[in-house]
């Protein structure tokens, strides 16, 4: 064997390539070790982190429960009460085949009213799904009878349910909740953030066995406040049993009242019919939510003419004992016709709102400057909200603009061509009560007598808005009879309008009435609106009257006001003036 053989045959001799190559996959192998180690440690550690939070991090919410709504005495009229929600985890009841006891699966179905095939095939729809609602916010007997069937994969879950125990009654105001709690309608959507609250939570670290070994932040919950309201639900009961009444009565198509205190501006009461029953909302027509209190507007009619004889005495061009000519009884004013049923001859400003006249309150309209009038209208707040804040309330409708005739200044002057809600002309006979300062609605109770300087302001004189005050006194006395309340002295106005329609008016009536009582020292106002009265009765004195009489007599005695009739045969020793007698004609008027 030569030394060429020897050489090749030494295993010592293989190609060292071989061996390189080993070097290199090794080494290749160890930097790519290195790199994913530095990728994880230093690029992206949050992966892991969040892989091992999955494993042993834990989040304990604390739930706080929605606020009550109270009224100003404390009565309960929105609380939250403990119920049950079923849900199922689709992945356990696959894999224990749950779904082969059918049985247990319509008694379920039965006790949740549902079709068995509906329920089974929405846990068939999403087999690896961990949760999906059943029913929600079930009572505790359903819930018992649920856990007793035992079906594997599910579960019940606590949860609150609103309930409100004044039902139909308050509805409108108190508004309801969605099925997650959330406030929708009235108060519950107003003070939706102060009633929810915000939950607490806690964050920890658990080992393997389960056991916490590390708390990590700990966030306070922050409890949910009750909402105290102004309403005294005693009265509120009393507005609403006498205004569906008058509704059911008159076959009406709807109807509003208000009750406010005249010193402070709250609500007492606020109520409307045809309502609903908050507690089951099923099948109920969506208009029914609306709360026509704040939300309709209406013609006032000759609600508006106490304001015309109040802005004649504020402008000086008539005083409380001057006396107007309105005959014949009819007058035109570029062509259009106003008139009174009967020529009523001359009358003295008291006897212009006993008797309703429209000549009258033409003639004290058009003796002061159109601006004035249109100010004064403006300054009563029927351009404004009310400030109740409470959600959907309208404006109004009165119309800014430079050119008005003076027929559109007298049929102003008698509450046509412009609309109101119910609210606004509340707001208007509060501040005709308290002499002459207007006050913003509150439907939040407050402990002060009087509201606070930013508020109110001062939009009539105190000795001229007792007048007119005086005045409606003797309205009731001689043209109202249905608005009396015996031992009590009380002042009021009616109204009836004619519903407006496209391109003119139609043949429904809205009847109204608005007054304040005692009026020694006046301490309630109350508005009534019934709307769309069907039969031979439609004026305000005869369908909205014995309603305010009703409502007030219940709102005096409940707030134990006294009696104050006893001073009738010196209330009218306010407007009672030595001055002469004045007299206005037609070509006195301001243009």
């Amino acid at each position: 064997m030569n030394k060429r053989s020897a050489k090749n045959n030494n295993p010592l001799n293989t190609a060292p390539w071989r061996y390189y190559l080993v070097l290199a996959v090794v080494a290749l192998i160890y930097l790519s070790l290195m790199a994913r180690t530095a990728y994880i440690q230093i690029i992206e550690p949050d992966m892991l982190k969040r892989q091992g939070d999955l494993r042993s991090l834990r989040v304990a919410a604390n739930t706080v429960q929605r606020g009550s709504i109270v009224d100003r005495n404390g009565a309960e009229l929105a609380i939250s009460v403990p119920v049950e929600t079923v849900w199922a985890d689709p992945k356990i009841i696959m894999d224990n085949n749950a779904l082969t006891m059918t049985k247990h699966w319509q008694a379920l179905a039965d006790v949740l009213n549902q079709d068995i095939n509906k329920l089974t095939a929405r846990v068939l729809k999403s087999p690896r799904k961990r949760f999906i609602y059943l029913e929600r916010k079930i009572s505790p007997a359903i819930a018992t009878y649920i856990k007793e069937l035992k079906i594997p994969g599910i579960h019940l879950r606590k949860e609150s349910k609103r309930f409100y125990p004044t039902g139909e009654i308050s509805s409108h105001l108190i508004g309801f909740t969605n099925v997650d709690d959330k406030g929708i309608e009235g108060i519950e959507r107003m003070y939706d953030k102060l009633l929810t609250g915000t939950g607490g939570t806690k964050r920890f670290r658990k080992d393997a066995k389960g056991r916490k070994i590390e708390i990590i932040s700990v966030e306070d919950a922050e409890q949910a406040q009750d909402i105290t309201l102004s309403i005294d639900q005693r009265i509120q009961a009393i507005a609403y049993k006498e205004l569906k009444g008058a509704v059911q009565a008159f076959k009406a198509t709807s109807g509003s009242v208000i009750v406010a205190n005249v010193h402070t501006g709250e609500i007492l009461a606020m109520t409307n019919s045809p309502s609903y029953n908050p507690n089951n909302r099923r099948n109920t027509a969506i208009h029914r939510f609306r709360n026509r209190a704040i939300t309709d507007i209406y013609e006032p009619g000759s609600t508006m003419k106490p304001l015309t004889a109040l802005t004649a005495l504020e402008f000086g061009s008539v005083k409380t004992n001057t006396i107007l000519n309105t005959s014949p009884g009819w007058m035109r004013l570029g062509g259009r016709r106003v008139s009174d049923p009967i020529n009523r001859g001359k009358l003295s400003i008291e006897e212009i709102l006993v008797t309703s006249s429209n000549m009258g309150t033409t003639k004290l309209a058009l003796s002061v400057p159109k601006d004035y009038l249109l100010t004064k209208f403006f300054d009563a707040g029927f351009a404004d909200d009310t400030g109740t804040n409470l959600v959907g309330e309208s404006a109004g409708m009165m119309h800014d603009r430079s050119r008005w005739s003076k027929f559109e200044l007298a049929t102003l002057s008698w509450g046509a061509g412009l609309a109101i809600t119910p609210a606004q002309l509340t707001r208007f006979y509060m501040a005709l009560a308290n002499g002459g300062i207007k006050r913003r609605l509150s439907i939040v109770k407050t402990d002060k007598k009087t509201a606070s300087s930013e508020d109110q302001e001062r939009i009539f004189s105190k000795e001229n808005s007792l007048a007119i005050t005086h005045m409606l006194e003797a309205v009731v006395d001689e043209h109202v009879p249905k608005a009396k309340i015996d031992g009590y002295r009380v002042g009021g106005k009616t109204g009836t309008s004619i519903k407006a329609v496209a391109g003119g008016y139609g043949n429904d009536y809205v009847a109204l009435f608005a007054g304040m009582a005692p009026i020694s020292d006046p301490e309630i106002v109350v508005v009534v609106v019934i709307n769309e009265p069907s039969g031979d009765l439609y004026h305000g004195g005869e369908v909205a009257a014995p309603v305010f009489s009703r409502v007030m007599k219940g709102a005096l005695r409940v707030l134990n006001i006294a009696p104050d009739a006893k001073n009738s045969q010196t209330a009218k020793k306010h407007i009672i003036q030595s001055k002469p007698n004045l007299t206005l004609v037609a070509g006195e008027q301001h243009a």
